[in-house]
């Protein structure tokens, strides 16, 4: 994670600005680049999208979304996985999806790169709960475990591989443990 210091610039003016690679977010004034997706993480990214997606999409439920800026609450974050209800999902004039996401994501999914510090993501899943996401998740691939944040209750923290991993009511028909989820990472 690299902050780049500049003067203070507003949410607009950060907009305004040419994306980054890795993606950059707009955090109390501050820009502040993701760290660059390794191997585990972009696995585990990678199959999360497909098998969310491959759950909820037909039934046009929900959708996923890998490093989808996502702009509210005076931030701009970019979750690793954006999980949208369908009907929330932002369309432009010709009924395709937008390119622009001016809102919260049901369900924020952060995984961590190797020796990533917790702060900002778990920061990123606390300023969608109190805007409206439903569930965020922390994974750490190189520790086995997740935190999961339910809105408006404790924290949990899996670490066991038969745990069975809470999802948002719109995807309810996803089951998958916390052994499964690990198991993406084998060859």
């Amino acid at each position: 994670m690299v902050t780049v210091p500049v003067r203070n610039l507003t949410l607009e003016e950060f907009l305004k600005l040419p994306e980054t690679k890795p993606a950059s977010e707009y955090i109390n004034g501050e820009i502040i680049q993701k760290a660059m997706p390794q191997g585990k993480h972009s696995t585990m990214q990678g199959e999360f999208v497909t098998t969310i997606n491959s759950t909820v999409k037909p039934q046009k439920i929900a959708r996923a979304f890998p490093e989808l800026r996502c702009t509210f609450g005076g931030r701009s974050i970019v979750p690793d996985v954006a999980v949208f209800s369908w009907n929330r999902i932002p369309v432009d004039e010709q009924g395709n999806i937008a390119n622009v996401f001016n809102t919260y994501p049901d369900w924020t999914i952060e995984i961590l790169c190797h020796e990533q510090s917790t702060t900002r993501p778990t920061k990123n899943i606390l300023h969608c709960l109190n805007h409206g996401t439903s569930l965020g998740w922390l994974i750490d691939p190189e520790e086995y475990n997740v935190f999961i944040y339910p809105s408006h209750q404790q924290t949990m923290f899996l670490e066991n591989p038969e745990d069975i991993l809470p999802v948002p009511n719109l995807v309810g028909n996803l089951h998958l443990t916390l052994g499964e989820l690990f198991n993406w990472l084998k060859l």
